[in-house]
Order: structure tokens, then C-alpha cells, then sequence
């Protein structure tokens, strides 16, 4: 079903294109295109080349459109419905059905084996899994959720990809930062991947626009703040974090990425990713943010045929 986007949406989106309506509108016509079907290869389990033979020996006709990233492959021949997530492959946890959008944060984190990771809002596992991948199940990583039902979606993912360095912790998020600062427990890396408005997400999830409202993202831009600064005081020097969310508003973006970075002398790294980003916006609604907030990225929809996503990579100076 298709929902028409609220006023004031169109005001600040058009606000974010620079007043261009006609970038607008090529926001709007890609996000009623359904979404490419992508895949990210599960190297604990299976290398991209075994697995795009056995992918293809399925029928199905497999891009590899990232050469830096050879496990991120999207399915560009038809697909039945469920045949992605019924078939043995995907049982077996050779592979993981994810947007590309999505696979950024970690990517950008570049967690390496032997690394400390703290992963604050981990369910369902998309991020936590490909993390473990990248860290080739060495070192320790903390995948928390305080939903007990998304637990158990995580646990099973983690399972089923066999993740065996990760630690399943179910705890408020900031109450779990409190505890392991109280304990010395620090981090070399951190992902804030957090719950948000969702604006990213209205191709997937085109109710997005009928649930959308400014009071909302003001909520959510509280609770993403107070996550923020829990885990950030985790860090260990020269530390890096990821804040990512799947929304477009600025102040769930670049104001809370401007507060940490003042308050916790954190450095915004520029950061080189497969898809195109366009730079943080350097003020919104009267506020001018600090310099470096260009470095910040976002992803738009109409750039890269994928969801929405911003992200923004700190490191915790000395």
C-alpha cells in the first residue's frame, strides 16, 4: 500500500536536498521500487567463491558489486517468495540475508581479530554476526538486547553462523554501560547501531510515512543520546565507535554526533566506504555543528539503490 508523505517531512526533506525538488522526487520514485535482494557471505563458514558456485548451481545469477567486500553479493535473478531464507544455504548459515545499507556500520568499524567489541543494541544479529566474521571468531565480542524475544533471534542467528567469541548479554543498554564501567571493562571498538525514526526504511516499510511525527524523532533522539554517552565513556583510548541509525533526521544524526564529539573529545574520522555518501549537514534548525562533521556519512536511496543509513565513525583521542 502506498502512504503519501506528511507536509512536514517533505519540508525537511527538501530542507536536507538543499530546496532541490527534484531530487526529492527521485527519493520518492526509488523508495516505491522494491528493494535488490543481497546476501552477505558467512566466512566462518564458507569462502564467496565456494559459495557463489553453490548459488548459482540454485539458478540464481549473483553480483559481486564490491570488490573490496567480495562476501556482499546481490541476487539480480528472480526469486520465488522465501525461496532466500528456505534455502539449505541459508540454513546451513552459509550465508545472511542482508541490505546493503546495513552492512556499512561494520564495515567502517573494521573490527579485527583479537579486538574487545561491544555491540549495545545487537538484535537481531545482522551486524553482530558479520562483526564475528570480520574478527574470525577471535577476541571478545558483547552482542546485548534488552527485548527477550529478539534475544532469542539473536542467539538462534549466532547459532546458525557459528559464532563462538560472542557473549549474549540481555540488560538495558545503559545500565549495561554503567556496570562494566564500574567493573573497568573497556572497549577497542563499539557499535552504536540504535533504534530511530526509521526514515531510511520506507521501501521496506512504506507505513514508516503514515507513522511518521516530529515528536517522535524528538523522543528517540533523547534515548539515542543517553545510549550514546553511557558507551562512549567504554572506550578505550584511541577507541572507535560507530553511531549509525537508519533515519535521515539531523537531530537523531549529526546533533548527537556534534554533542559526543564535544563532550568526550572524540575525533569524527572521514570515512571510504562502497557506496557513495553524502556529507553531514553543518547545521539544521538554528544549530551550527563543529567542524568535522562533514566526515559524517549519509546514505541516500536515490544514490546507491539501497535503504537510507547514516553513519559516523569517532575515535576517543588521548
Amino acid at each position: 500500500m502506498k502512504y503519501e508523505p506528511k507536509p512536514l517531512f517533505t519540508e525537511r526533506m527538501l530542507k536536507l536536498f538543499g530546496g532541490d525538488s527534484e531530487e526529492y522526487e527521485r527519493y520518492l520514485k526509488i523508495s516505491e521500487i522494491p528493494m535488490r535482494r543481497s546476501v552477505r557471505c558467512n566466512t566462518l563458514k564458507i569462502t564467496p567463491e565456494e559459495l557463489k558456485i553453490k548459488l548459482e548451481r540454485r539458478g540464481w545469477k549473483i553480483e559481486q558489486s564490491f570488490p573490496e567486500a567480495p562476501e556482499v553479493m546481490v541476487v539480480v535473478s528472480g526469486l520465488k517468495p522465501g525461496e532466500l531464507g528456505n534455502s539449505i544455504e541459508h540454513m546451513l548459515g552459509y550465508y545472511y540475508v542482508q541490505e546493503l545499507s546495513s552492512l556499512m556500520p561494520a564495515l567502517a568499524l573494521k573490527p579485527a581479530p583479537g579486538d574487545m567489541v561491544l555491540d549495545l543494541a545487537a538484535a537481531p544479529g545482522s551486524k553482530t554476526t558479520q562483526m564475528a566474521a570480520m574478527m574470525k571468531n577471535q577476541g571478545t565480542l558483547i552482542a546485548n538486547d534488552k527485548d527477550i524475544n529478539r534475544i532469542s533471534v539473536l542467539s538462534t542467528n549466532l547459532e546458525r553462523c557459528g559464532v563462538t567469541n560472542a557473549i549474549v548479554t540481555r540488560h538495558d543498554g545503559v545500565q549495561l554501560c554503567e556496570k562494566l564501567e564500574k567493573i573497568g571493562i573497556r572497549f577497542d571498538k563499539i557499535l552504536l547501531d540504535l533504534p530511530c525514526s526509521g526514515e531510511g526504511n520506507i521501501r521496506s516499510s512504506p507505513k514508516t510515512l503514515l507513522m511518521w511525527n516530529i515528536r517522535m524523532i524528538e523522543k528517540l533522539a533523547r534515548l539515542q543520546r543517553k545510549l550514546a554517552v553511557t558507551a562512549v565513556k567504554l572506550l578505550k583510548e584511541n577507541g572507535k565507535i560507530i553511531y549509525s541509525t537508519c533515519t535521515h533526521s539531523p537531530e537523531e544524526n549529526e546533533a548527537n554526533v556534534n554533542f559526543l564529539s564535544r563532550e568526550f573529545n572524540l575525533e569524527i574520522e572521514k570515512i571510504v566506504l562502497p557506496v557513495k555518501c553524502r556529507q553531514g549537514v553543518k547545521n539544521w534548525e538554528k544549530e551550527e555543528f563543529s567542524a568535522g562533521i562533514e566526515n559524517c556519512c549519509r546514505i541516500y536511496p536515490q544514490d546507491n539503490d539501497t535503504e537510507g543509513f547514516f553513519l559516523a565513525r569517532m575515535r576517543r583521542r588521548k
